[in-house]
């Protein structure tokens, strides 16, 4: 037990000192952690890692889904909700068919049921790695959008594929109805439950006296519970996640009532996430010997001819796919058209190649089982690994470190008419202000005109109120009374509850962008913690 934990605090500090490295050097941590393993797995001596992909699926994609599912626009996400449909949910079904068609013509024995089953283990792109790659790039918000989107939702259509697939390999029975039937019922009773177990945790966080630490601990074990009751029913843990992370997502300003919650939960979950992303990506390179020692039958050369094929066709295919699925629609429907601006060719060339795959179809290869029945060999399995393993290489490693160099070479810009952040925030600082001043002359005019901190308050106000914080530190004082500065920050305090309520109004509106919406949260999150430390220590 004590060599296990060594191992792993060994192989965790390696993973900080790696992503550090990665942003010394400016390239995406997960492309630089994968490499990094894979070179530290040829050293000799180096301990054997496998990956147990029940750990995978159990212990790191819930969290990172639900991380994921949580920085998620809903607004956006359901604005452009369908090229993200045609990019989770047809991409992934066209790329399981072209991948089927073509292992099983090229791969001695390999049968169709085989083809989409492998199909549907290479074929969804990674969250984490493409929004990592595109972290520190200029992209346009739809792009942005439609990657973060697809990437939340086209691994469960993807995994739904492979549940049916390895069915039909191991019984050699396959129905198209009932399967396209068994597809949808997963997939909305999935978002059922998802949502179900959102709401529990909703009424939980909103109407029992919680606290930031509580708070912090609920949002930890809330898409375990989403995953593990979805995948007890044999529905879709993935879209349950999903779904149960943007609902709480988007009530996040009901359930975090002050800014402490707030703040102790992104510093909680930053900290986590660190730590799984860095594990799994290394976890993938430090697992390539284990893969060549178990692929028995095959030559190495045959092995990456045929990885290497696969990863160039899964390449062409989204390629291919994205100008269709961005420009017929428009083609077929005026009001489409009346409503968003041409796509041009630049942004779907960017999405088209941002399809880096990553530790999800690794985990999905895998899991499967190492029989079909007593003492019969689950066929193709150790080459089904390796050619899973050889796609996640190329497309991750070949795509994205030629990404960043393709939107600045294209000079990819802004398309949609979104104001300027600028002008976004001073937008919502008026109204904000605005809010509180009417607070102030509806509830609080007494106050006002017998104690001169809160005047000063409502003269500043008038004004211009950049930071509340600021105005709290400059009147702090001896001389103040302790009964006025009490009811001072009362009135700070209620006043924040009355510029959240309007942010949330604002955000309904789906006119600013969240970015700056969670901006201005973050200011008032930041104030009401300084008001509720000074409250402490007295």
């Amino acid at each position: 037990m004590h060599y296990i934990l060594l191992q792993f605090l060994i192989l965790l500090s390696a993973a900080f000192l790696l992503i550090m490295l990665a942003q010394k050097v400016k390239i995406s941590y997960p492309i630089f952690l994968v490499l990094a393993g894979l070179a530290i797995s040829f050293i000799p001596g180096i301990p054997v890692i496998t990956i147990d992909p029940d750990m995978i699926f159990l212990i790191f994609l819930p969290p990172l889904l639900y991380e994921a599912a949580w920085y998620t626009s809903w607004n956006d996400f359901w604005r452009w909700k369908r090229p993200i449909s045609l990019l989770a949910f047809g991409l992934v079904i066209f790329t399981s068919g072209i991948v089927a068609f073509l292992s099983n013509s090229m791969i001695p024995g390999f049968t169709m049921a085989m083809g989409f089953l492998l199909g549907g283990i290479v074929s969804p792109p990674d969250a984490i790695a493409a929004t990592s790659v595109l972290k520190n790039i200029q992209i346009p918000k739809r792009i942005n959008t439609i990657l973060e989107g697809e990437s939340l939702v086209n691994d469960a259509s993807s995994l739904i594929v492979l549940r049916f697939a390895l069915v039909a390999v191991t019984t050699g029975q396959f129905s198209l109805g009932e399967a396209t039937v068994e597809f949808f019922v997963s997939t909305v009773m999935g978002v059922t439950i998802g949502l179900a177990i959102a709401h529990l945790f909703y009424v939980i966080h909103r109407f029992l006296p919680t606290t930031p630490s509580i708070d912090a601990a609920f949002t930890l074990i809330a898409p375990y519970f989403m995953y593990l009751v979805a995948e007890h029913f044999e529905f879709s843990g993935v879209m349950a996640v999903v779904s149960g992370g943007l609902f709480l997502s988007y009530r996040s300003h009901e359930i975090f009532s002050d800014g402490q919650s707030r703040l102790q939960t992104i510093n909680v979950w930053s900290t986590l996430v660190v730590i799984l992303n860095g594990l799994v990506f290394i976890l993938i390179g430090l697992e390539l010997p284990v893969i060549v020692d178990g692929l028995e039958g095959y030559s190495l050369t045959e092995a990456w001819g045929y990885g290497l094929l696969i990863s160039a066709v899964v390449i062409v295919i989204r390629v291919l796919w994205i100008y269709p699925a961005a420009f017929i629609p428009r083609w077929l429907s005026s009001k489409i058209r009346r409503k968003e601006v041409a796509p041009g060719w630049k942004g779907p060339l960017v999405i088209g190649w941002a399809g880096m795959r990553g530790v999800v179809s690794l985990a999905a290869a895998l899991s499967l089982p190492l029989t079909i029945s007593e003492g019969v060999a689950f066929p193709h399995r150790n080459l089904i690994i390796f050619i899973t393993f050889v796609v996640i290489l190329v497309t991750l490693v070949f795509q994205g470190l030629t990404l960043p160099f393709l939107v600045k070479t294209i000079k990819l810009s802004e398309i949609d008419p979104i104001a300027p952040e600028g002008q976004q925030e001073a937008s919502i600082k008026a109204r904000l202000i605005e809010v509180s001043l009417k607070r102030l002359e509806e509830h609080y005019s007494d106050q006002t005109m017998s104690i001169d901190l809160i005047q000063s308050l409502k003269n500043d106000l008038n004004t211009r109120l950049s930071h509340v914080s600021d105005r709290l530190q400059s009147m702090e004082c001896e001389e103040i009374e302790s009964a006025e500065m009490d009811v001072y920050n009362e009135v700070l305090i209620d006043l924040y509850h009355i510029q959240r309520r309007e942010l949330f109004k604002i955000r309904k509106e789906r006119i600013y962008s969240d970015e700056v919406i969670r901006k201005q949260e973050m200011q008032l999150d930041l104030s009401d913690t300084k008001i509720a430390r000074k409250n402490n220590k007295h």
